[in-house]
């Protein structure tokens, strides 16, 4: 015979959380940020916290007087069980010492009966079918995530709590096998010091013209943090994989990209580039090239990899090509949307996010064409958003060698060279710092500053 499951709930935690509030009001303070009213699976121990928070709010003290009172105004006292049914509440607790244990039990039945549910909607997208299989698991993975983020509860800390931390983080610094909590460091010496490495759960913003290097400077970069030992997330929404893996080896191989493509090598670039592909094929690198791929399913599936393997920074190639939900009027208001949800990731999964970016026709129309933040397409919300943003600025991309020495003949001509500028820093000074680009080998190199020269 059949018998149905009641919920996971403990009718005792619930009336203990009660019984220890009606002997000391003051313990409202410890549980008001764990409970919530619909925490509570019994309708009158819900009712009587619900009393409980009302009198708080308006400054009136918590007893057994002035929640039957409440709760007589709100035709609910003889639904509870009248004052005996307070009375019994109060004789069940001997001291309100323990209410944060109770509130505790409460919240953890409340989560479990939240799984539950989240498995009855789950087992519906199963049986709804239809086409979109991808969506139905970024649903499912969603309803999950919810109920995991909803269980980390802020609330006041002492100062002396948060320097601890920040020397414990500092010691694991020195350690090299300890990344959980260290920033990720792009291996560029000059850009490394002035942001101090990517900083988790920070939003970064990559922005410059077409065919500029925004996306091979991002790759050198997710290079560089694999090396390191960091599990990177590589969305491509404009090259394919076999394109970002031409990249890879031309810059670790130090083969020509036009060659690595053809392949028109001998023998000595062949050993060269079958070495590269065996260091590359040992790198946390992990590569999406899904084209016209919706924030949602960047999302979920950055929470699957951060779940599964490892994740320690996502890049984005490029955020103008993401879809939005289409709940948005116009282009404007949907990147922004896409952007604070690049956000939210960075958050959630406490790693550095590295989002590229277009720039608007209004760089071109300036005489000095260097980008500046107006200069972001939809710039509002993705200058907002973004914790950092750079843009990679190139002389010799606007002047040929012949027309830079007819206008500056006092200054030699920068080929290869790009200016990246910090242009928003929120945690630091901003700077312009020099770096070589070598194209033909999709790399960018430190170049010593004019400070070193």
């Amino acid at each position: 015979m059949y018998v149905e499951k009641l919920p996971p709930y403990d009718e005792r935690a619930e009336e203990s959380v009660i019984g220890s509030l009606l002997i000391d009001g003051d313990a409202i303070l410890s549980v008001s940020t764990l409970l919530q009213p619909e925490d509570f699976y019994g309708e009158r121990a819900r009712w009587c916290y619900e009393a409980c928070l009302s009198l708080w709010e308006n400054n009136e003290a918590i007893n057994s007087i002035t929640v039957g009172h409440r709760l007589a105004i709100l035709e609910r006292l003889d639904q509870v069980g009248g004052p005996s049914y307070l009375g019994h509440l109060v004789s069940s607790v001997p001291t309100s010492a323990h209410v944060e244990h109770y509130a505790r039990i409460v919240s953890r039945t409340h989560t479990l009966r939240r799984l539950i549910g989240a498995a009855g909607e789950i087992a519906s997208l199963g049986y709804d079918g239809g086409a979109d299989v991808d969506r139905a698991l970024s649903q499912a993975e969603d309803l999950l995530f919810h109920i995991r983020s909803g269980q980390e509860t802020r609330d006041f800390v002492a100062i002396r709590d948060v320097l601890d931390q920040y020397l414990e983080e500092s010691a694991r610094l020195d350690d090299p096998h300890d990344l959980g909590e260290t920033p990720v460091y792009t291996s560029f010496v000059d850009l490394d010091q002035l942001l101090g490495g990517f900083q988790r759960s920070d939003m970064i913003v990559l922005a410059s013209g077409p065919s500029v290097g925004k996306s091979t400077l991002a790759l050198n970069i997710a290079r560089h943090a694999a090396g390191q030992g960091n599990g990177v997330a590589v969305f491509s929404l404009e090259m394919s994989r076999e394109q970002i893996g031409h990249r890879f080896l031309s810059s670790e191989a130090n083969v020509d990209l036009r060659t690595v493509r053809q392949r028109l090598y001998g023998d000595v670039a062949e050993r060269r580039i079958v070495n590269a592909a065996g260091t590359l094929s040992e790198l946390p690198i992990f590569i999406d090239d899904t084209p016209l791929q919706g924030i949602v399913e960047i999302r979920s599936k950055s929470r699957r990899l951060h779940m599964e393997r490892k994740l320690d920074l996502v890049v984005v190639d490029y955020l103008q090509l993401i879809q939005g939900t289409g709940r948005r009027e116009n282009r404007v208001q949907e990147v922004g949307e896409i952007t604070r949800a690049l956000k939210g990731i960075a958050r959630d999964l406490n790693v550095p996010v590295l989002a590229l970016s277009q720039l608007s026709r209004a760089v071109e129309q300036r005489t000095s064409h260097r980008p500046q933040l107006s200069d972001l397409r939809e710039s509002g919300s993705i200058e907002q958003d973004a914790d950092v943003v750079m843009f990679i600025h190139r002389e010799d991309q606007r002047f040929t060698r012949e027309e830079w020495e007819r206008q500056f003949s006092d200054r030699d001509y920068p080929e290869g060279v790009a200016e990246l500028i910090v242009a928003k820093h929120r945690h630091g000074p901003l700077d312009n710092i020099n770096l070589r680009f070598n194209g033909a080998m999709a790399r960018f190199e430190d170049l010593p500053t004019s400070r070193e020269m």
